[in-house]
């Protein structure tokens, strides 16, 4: 018996956009954790202050990601997507002019741009690869890891060795989002614009009254919390304990790496599974593990527990991705339920890497910050024991 090719080849050049839009949804993001100590020593700026410079993007998925249905039935997914990419490049460049402000207005618009391509990516996969949607999100989620692995891998060379300064090598990325742009231009004429029915509030107040609309998104809040903080602290993390600049910054590229593995396998088991709910339970106790080897660094190698660390927020971040296909009957659904799972899911995540860096200048240790994961960790294991079960929106 012949058996179903994973996808038609007329898909194939879809398949390589979204490839292209993926790669660019975190670059900009993993690219400041490397660098913070040195952007804290041109600037002056405070632990806090720091920490928004990752949050500010969080917030603004939050906001736009409620709003990107209004977006879809304007421009359609194609023609949405193709100026989020445009506005991505423009914010690279803004937030790399010599100037403070330019700085947090740059990473506030860099931050619009990915919020479209966040909600958008499950849309697409349930619309045109239904029936292979835990292919396609392992596909995309693991080279979202990818381009935030090569950034945090290549920042402090970037700087240093190849003398870009901070600036420079944060900037060198929205070369990287130009590229996406022209390829992803011919997918515009191609991918029809939605023909929606219902209204915006309607399908606000329909998301709304769902608990598992509420525990996909709490599901995605808590990963991401936890993702974000160990993109933005890692490396200051492990220099206070008298790693160099470039070991912090390849071990923050461990992390993504590995968050590559997680995020490619994870999905693609899951989404044979009709129950995922053993699979969240499995990813939380090497969580956990990891966690604890974070907070005692004698019980180990601190490679072993950052690539554990990464790997299962990859693995949770495509389980993430994966319940707003699952658990959504259709296009629609997916975009609304992604839409709202995003928006609050990145909401709780906007307050992670703040409060992290706030425990840390209160206490003086990353004693009190480490345990505030583990409770996350805990948190996540009881919303996706939720989410897990087999059900529809």
């Amino acid at each position: 018996m012949k058996k179903q090719a994973v996808v038609k080849p007329s898909q194939a050049l879809l398949i390589v956009g979204i490839v292209f839009i993926a790669i660019n949804l975190r670059p900009a993001l993993a690219s400041v954790g490397p660098l913070i100590n040195d952007i804290r020593a041109a600037t002056g700026l405070s632990s806090m202050l720091l920490g928004l410079l990752t949050t500010l993007p969080l917030l603004a998925f939050g906001a736009v990601s409620i709003l990107t249905p209004l977006f879809t039935k304007r421009f359609g997914i194609g023609g949405t997507l193709l100026w989020a990419l445009m506005l991505l490049s423009v914010g690279i460049i803004v937030r790399s002019i010599d100037w403070i402000p330019a700085l947090y207005l740059g990473t506030l618009m860099l931050g619009i741009a990915i919020a479209f391509g966040n909600v958008l990516l499950p849309s697409l996969t349930k619309r045109n690869f239904a029936a292979h949607s835990g292919f396609v999100t392992s596909l995309y989620s693991s080279v979202m890891g990818l381009g935030a692995a090569l950034a945090a891998g290549l920042s402090v060379p970037l700087a240093q060795q190849f003398d870009l300064g901070w600036r420079g090598s944060m900037g060198v990325w929205a070369l990287l989002a130009v590229v996406a742009f022209f390829v992803w231009l011919p997918q515009v004429r191609r991918l029809k614009k939605d023909g929606t029915t219902r209204s915006y509030l309607h399908a606000l107040k329909t998301m709304g009254r769902s608990v598992l609309a509420w525990q996909v998104a709490l599901f995605m809040g808590v990963q991401s919390f936890s993702f974000y903080v160990i993109l933005t602290w890692l490396p200051a993390l492990l220099q206070s304990r008298g790693y160099g600049a470039d070991f912090a910054g390849w071990m923050l590229s461990l992390s993504q790496a590995t968050g590559i593995l997680g995020s490619f396998v994870i999905p693609f088991i899951a989404g044979r599974k009709a129950d995922q709910r053993s699979i969240v339970v499995i990813l939380i106790v090497f969580e956990l593990l990891a966690l604890v080897g974070l907070l005692m660094p004698q019980l180990g190698p601190v490679s072993l527990w950052v690539a554990v660390i990464g790997f299962v927020l990859g693995g949770t971040f495509g389980l993430a991705l994966l319940f707003i296909v699952l658990r959504s009957g259709d296009t629609e659904t997916a975009t609304e339920l992604s839409g709202m799972a995003q928006s609050v899911g990145y909401l709780i995540a906007a307050i992670g890497p703040v409060l992290f860096g706030r425990l840390f200048d209160l206490t003086g240790s990353w004693y009190v910050p480490l345990l505030l994961l583990i409770v996350m960790a805990v948190l996540r294991l009881l919303f996706g024991l939720a989410a897990g079960r087999p059900r529809f929106v």
